[in-house]
């Protein structure tokens, strides 16, 4: 039986990533940078975890001289503090709302007595602007964990993200599900041995999901119904908590050894 989802952030709760990418655009001129990330190649980009690691990544690219390099390298830091609260005033405009469905299933998650929370690589300042945004004042306090990128040595695909957030849950991972967006993100969960449920954004879409244990265009809800195609997995116009039931527990039945089996 389920007892918690696991949230990604950027690309799951919200399509954020273009407001990332304004956001670094506008950090890069602050710091008189001649830089542009265009949305081609942040889509590249974007395949690295991290902010601090995408800029870092970035600069290794470019050719400039070894000291240039340096110099620009140890700048990354101070990049990305602005770019992060260059962000958050641009989340506050109400630019990015929730994905169709997301609010609903939080609050049916929520109704059903299931803990919820947050494994994300952003930073804690951007998860909550984005929360606070759309969920209101009271939008931390509907999740028990909220774990950011910086609580963890390595990154999505990594899965210490996901691990820190299950030992702050005490449940093991049979008992959760995780929401994500991306294939960095599906690697992460799987290897922790959650339930994987995927969304792909406008920024992922394409890539090789095979693993997920469900895709869907979206978690859909009254005003944004599921694509035709996919109610039939889903049994209905939106993911609903008690059709995420059935099909966790088929999928764990399925995965358990068979001397655990009934």
């Amino acid at each position: 039986m389920i007892r918690a989802l696991i949230f990604d952030v950027d690309g799951t709760l919200a399509d954020t990533e273009e407001t990332h990418r304004q956001a670094f655009n506008y950090a890069f001129v602050r710091f008189e940078l001649e830089w542009e990330w265009t949305k081609p190649l942040y889509r590249g980009l974007l395949k690295i975890s991290g902010g601090k690691e995408r800029i870092g990544c970035y600069i290794d690219t470019l050719p400039v001289p070894t000291a240039e390099r340096a110099r620009l390298c140890q700048l990354v830091p101070a990049i990305h503090r602005t770019k992060t609260q260059l962000y958050t005033d641009l989340i506050g405009d109400g630019r990015c709302p929730l994905r169709p469905g997301v609010t609903r299933l939080l609050a049916e998650a929520q109704n059903a007595g299931l803990r919820l929370a947050i494994a994300s690589t952003t930073t804690a300042a951007n998860v909550d602007a984005l929360l606070t945004r759309h969920l209101g004042s009271s939008g931390l306090r509907q999740f028990h964990t909220i774990a950011c990128g910086d609580l963890v040595q390595r990154k999505k695909p990594a899965p210490d993200i996901f691990q820190l957030v299950l030992s702050s849950l005490g449940l093991p991972s049979e008992r959760c599900v995780a929401f994500e967006d991306s294939l960095n993100g599906l690697r992460a969960a799987k290897a922790a041995r959650l339930f994987t449920v995927i969304t792909a954004s406008q920024w992922t879409v394409g890539e090789d999901f095979a693993d997920a244990d469900l895709e869907l265009s979206y978690l859909g809800d009254q005003e944004h119904p599921l694509p035709p195609a996919q109610t039939v997995a889903v049994g209905g116009p939106w993911l609903g908590l008690a059709r995420l039931g059935s099909l966790h527990a088929a999928a764990t039945r399925a995965a358990a050894p068979d001397e655990a089996r009934p």
